[in-house]
């Protein structure tokens, strides 16, 4: 637990709770109804969890009166200025970047012992819950047997780092692991991880969470403030230090009226995706408020919330009420808390009373029954089109993908398109920027694929298993039902096996091309499926589960049959998948494939039927029952009657007290997996996946004096906007580049390189796979290169004249000669999603100041958390105008102020060119809080925690 609030307001109370089994009392600190801080009635409900967070963490230091009254009395039409430190309840991590954290956890517990200290002193402060969830991939499909295949293939690929999971496990109290095959993170956190309101050691308050994934907002939609974060954060968080955030601008969004028939609540959340897309709420809070709330679904709350970074916003939360409690008790929560969670949000005004309005930054409002069914493509969530538009719209899509021959027209699609867009425009291939996600990082893709025209004729297919058939542009390869947005949502999961079993009663199939795969979010849906025996009919089509996790949303769809592969590659054609997930970018889904839908799970059926995005299911039937008639969408969509009475006889809350019994078990695959025990991890000094970083190496009890930095060279010499996606290690890993060649240095096989995003356990392969994107423009380099050098790449002036290098092999020359390093940047350095890696490589490449014009708020603190001091030219000066071009000698003085208990406004900077002529200016610290002066002075956030606890269990 914390330390005890210092309660300057006197908000500390008693709460008595009664439910079937008695009265308890807990301590709680009251938003409501206290002395100075009676503005707070009218904050939104986010706001009110964050209040209560700063009143029960108040410490005089890092957590002052003054934050809190700040808080208190916001100013909704102010632009956000002031930090505050929020300490989460909890951390949720899935397995792709929680690994990290866990291996630095154990690296503590190492050097703790090594100081002489308690190793078991090392355990995270707040719950701390993995869900293994990233690794499964639909290799198999279409077979009874696909599930059980498929956790075969991911134990045999994952099993190093599942070793290590398992023993983490075991190992640290607090630490929880859902094991593989069991459901989605985001699922499992709604269906039973999730609080709502979280008691311990006597203490009541509002549950929250921070996620090392951008999808935690899901839990948003059970009234849980919670978000994505980087490794950094997350692993401080565990360690109960907290998030530093701006209070946020908050946006009120007015829901109303009602869905009308054959609308899902995915065709609400691209609306929902597409409107605040627009209007623009990066970095803000979003809050669903008015009458219309009552009526919305728990689960399709949880849908919209799991879209908040699509739409852009920090979170996107629904209050509590009464569904909130219908929905805790229908997923098999303790009576007691329930109880709990109902009595403290009505004595904190976290009840929603729909008569109540608060104060919002800004308002939008939607009339649900103005809601159309939808899908959105080809490359973006928020590109909505209305499904009677979808056949047009792909016509005309497809113009960016295929480049027209002169030949004369020879199907139906290249008339269509041919008219739209006749051969004789210019069109250039879309080279389209793809992804940016937790696991994975931008990349270019040619969208034509260097193609110099389509095939003179749709490519004919010989299959031993699946006929024969053609294939064309548009033609619909993947048709999954996967993701966590949907897969929860019994509405839409039940529509969609309601409508695969109205296909078969009326003779229908899936055409012979589409790659089928059902991926559901928890075993109970597929509880609820056998109950209603529609499970047959999902199968009959093709349907069979491949997995209880993320498949197709992230990449891990599987490979294409291979006669379908090498028909698509060889004929250049443009495919399409369309599945029930929340991210679509260009080269995410399958590299096969260059156009990907997003869609409701009825209508990722209704695509497999058709078999091509070349169709409309208004004027088009999707064939013929056995009397011969033509059967069209509407005959097969199921009433929304038909679906609320599945709903009511399908699903218990007997399904959910039995699937979540046992969560943490994981059965007999995951408990036979030979597994280290102790309270420190044997570390295999032949893995190439997780291995022991540097961290603490030669780390004293006392932190050793803040000392100036003399003699350093620049590392790379940046210009505005460079992202953590440019700094950060992520995609494939190839051969030629420092971190391949060690792989195959350590005897891995490049077919068995993975990605950076797999070995984030491995920091050797991390550090080499810093600063490496291949957009990354290092302006060190043009004096040398004539068009610039795009990539890894510097100059090592360790050696006479300073030839190009890669950046890690530079550092390590650096290093070696004991030359420390500087990083110059421009406007919005570290932009972009929070990637823990972005600020560990910089440190571990031996970097010591980053200079730039501005700082993107999270990864300057990480920067600070890894003992890098983050420095800003002075105001209207840049490394343009102060004439550095990178090959200087930088000296900077003034640091060491820290070490005399102050943190000093600003440093002097003195850069010396080799001419000799000298450069000096003023930069601005960027060490804004008290918490990251401590951080800086013991060489980051794990080192000062390491200190701290060793001192508390002395």
């Amino acid at each position: 637990m914390p330390a005890a609030s210092q309660d300057s307001f006197a908000a500390k109370k008693t709460l008595p709770v009664s439910s079937a089994s008695g009265e308890q009392s807990y301590e709680i600190f009251s938003i409501k109804d206290v002395e100075g801080l009676e503005n707070a009635a009218r904050l939104p409900f986010s706001l009110k969890v964050l209040l209560e967070n700063l009143l029960r963490t108040e410490d005089g230091a890092n957590i002052t009166r003054d934050h809190i009254l700040a808080l208190a009395n916001w100013d909704p039409s102010a632009e956000p200025d002031t930090e505050i430190q929020f300490t989460p309840a909890r951390v949720i991590m899935q397995d792709f970047t929680g690994v990290p954290c866990v291996v630095d956890l154990a690296t503590m517990r190492e050097a703790m012992a090594d100081l002489g200290g308690d190793p078991d002193r090392i355990n995270p402060l707040a719950p701390a819950e993995m869900v293994i969830d990233h690794s499964v991939i639909a290799d198999v499909f279409g077979r009874a047997d696909a599930f059980e295949r498929n956790v075969e293939l991911e134990y045999e690929r994952n099993r190093e780092r599942y070793q290590f999971l398992r023993w983490g496990q075991t190992a640290f109290d607090e630490f929880k692991v859902v094991p593989p095959g069991t459901g989605i993170v985001h699922q499992v956190n709604i269906e039973h991880l999730a609080r709502v309101v979280m008691s311990r050691g006597g203490q009541a308050y509002p549950d929250s969470c921070v996620g090392t994934d951008s999808h935690t907002t899901m839990v948003n939609g059970i009234g849980v403030l919670g978000w994505g974060v980087g490794g950094i954060e997350a692993e401080a968080a565990m360690l109960g230090q907290p998030v530093s955030m701006l209070i946020p601008r908050v946006v009120g969004f007015k829901l109303n009226g009602q869905i009308p028939t054959g609308v899902t609540a995915t065709d609400v959340v691209l609306t929902i995706t597409e409107m605040l897309r627009k209007h623009g709420v990066v970095g803000k809070f979003v809050e669903f408020y008015g009458e219309g709330v009552g009526a919305v679904p728990l689960a399709n709350r949880a849908t919209i919330g799991n879209m908040s970074p699509e739409f852009g916003s920090t979170a996107a939360i629904f209050p509590i009420d009464d569904e909130t409690i219908h929905y805790l008790e229908l997923t098999g929560r303790p009576a007691e808390q329930v109880a709990l969670v109902e009595t403290y949000a009505k004595a904190q005004g976290l009840w929603h009373d729909p008569s109540h309005e608060p104060a919002f930054s800004e308002y939008l409002e939607l009339d649900l029954s103005t809601v159309v069914p939808s899908i959105a493509g080809p490359k973006r969530p928020q590109d909505r089109i209305e499904l009677s538009d979808a056949k047009s719209a792909f016509r005309k899509a497809i113009h960016d993908y295929v480049t027209l021959e002169q030949s004369a027209p020879h199907t139906a699609l290249d008339e269509a398109v041919e008219e739209s867009f006749p051969a004789s425009d210019p069109v250039s291939p879309a080279a389209t920027q793809a992804f940016a996600d937790e696991d994975a990082a931008p990349v270019l893709v040619s969208a034509a694929n260097g193609s110099s025209g389509r095939p003179t004729k749709p490519t004919k297919v010989n299959s031993a298993e699946r006929g024969d058939f053609e294939l064309d542009h548009g033609a619909v390869v993947i048709a999954s039902i996967t993701s966590c947005t949907n897969t929860s949502n019994p509405s839409v999961m039940l529509g969609a096996a309601l409508l695969a079993r109205n296909a078969v009663n009326k003779g229908l199939s899936v055409k012979p091309w589409v790659k089928t795969t059902m991926a559901p979010g928890s075993q109970v849906v597929t509880d609820y499926y056998e109950k209603a025996g529609l499970w047959p009919y999902l199968e009959k089509l093709g349907y069979h589960l491949v997995g209880y996790g993320c498949t197709t949303c992230i990449g891990n769809s599987g490979p294409l049959p291979e006669e379908i592969s090498a028909a698509v590659n060889e004929a250049d054609l443009t495919v399409v998948s369309v599945l029930s997930g929340n991210r679509n970018f260009e080269g995410r889904i399958n590299p096969d494939v260059k156009m990907n839908y997003l869609a409701s799970p009825p209508l990722v059926i209704a695509y497999a039927l058709a078999g091509t995005m070349d169709f409309d299911f208004e004027t088009q039937p999707l064939g013929t029952s056995e009397d011969g008639t033509e059967v069209f969408l509407k005959d097969i969509w199921p009433t929304p009657q038909e679906i609320e009475d599945t709903i009511g006889f399908a699903i218990t809350q007997e399904m959910f007290s039995k699937d979540y019994a046992d969560v943490f078990d994981g059965g007999e695959r995951w408990k036979s997996l030979p597994t280290p025990t102790g309270k420190t991890f044997e570390w295999d000094a032949d893995s190439t996946y997780v291995r022991k970083p540097p961290y603490f190496e030669g780390m004293p009890q006392e932190p050793a004096p803040v000392t100036d930095i003399a003699g350093a060279k620049v590392l790379a010499l940046l210009g505005d906007s460079v992202t953590t996606d440019h700094i950060s290690p992520a995609g494939a890993i190839k051969a030629d580049t420092p971190a391949g060649k060690y792989l195959t240095e350590h005897g891995i096989e490049r077919k068995d390189f993975n990605s950076y995003g797999s070995r984030r356990g491995n920091h050797e392969v991390m550090i080499r796979g810093t600063f490496a994107n291949i957009r990354l423009r290092n302006q060190l380099l043009d004096a040398i290169t004539e068009n610039g050098v795009q990539g890894g790449y510097t100059r090592d002036f360790t050696v006479e004249g300073g030839p190009q290098a890669f950046i890690y092999d530079a550092s390590q020359n650096y290093q070696a000669a004991g030359i420390p390093l500087v990083i110059l940047g421009g406007k919005e350095y570290g932009s972009g999603s929070s990637r823990d890696w972005a600020a560990k490589g910089t440190a571990l490449l031996g970097v010591k100041a980053v200079i730039t014009e501005s700082f993107e708020r999270i990864h300057r603190s990480n920067l600070i958390g890894m003992g890098v001091v983050p420095l800003q030219f002075p105001a209207g000066e840049t490394a343009k105008s102060l004439k550095l071009d990178g090959t200087e000698t930088f000296d900077i003085s003034g640091i060491t102020e820290l070490n005399e208990g102050t943190t000093p406004r600003t440093l002097k900077v003195v850069a010396t060119k080799p001419s000799g002529e000298v450069t000096e200016f003023d930069a601005v610290v960027r060490i804004d809080t008290p918490g990251e002066a401590d951080y800086y002075r013991n060489g980051g956030i794990m080192q000062y925690v390491l200190r701290s606890l060793l001192r508390q269990s002395s």
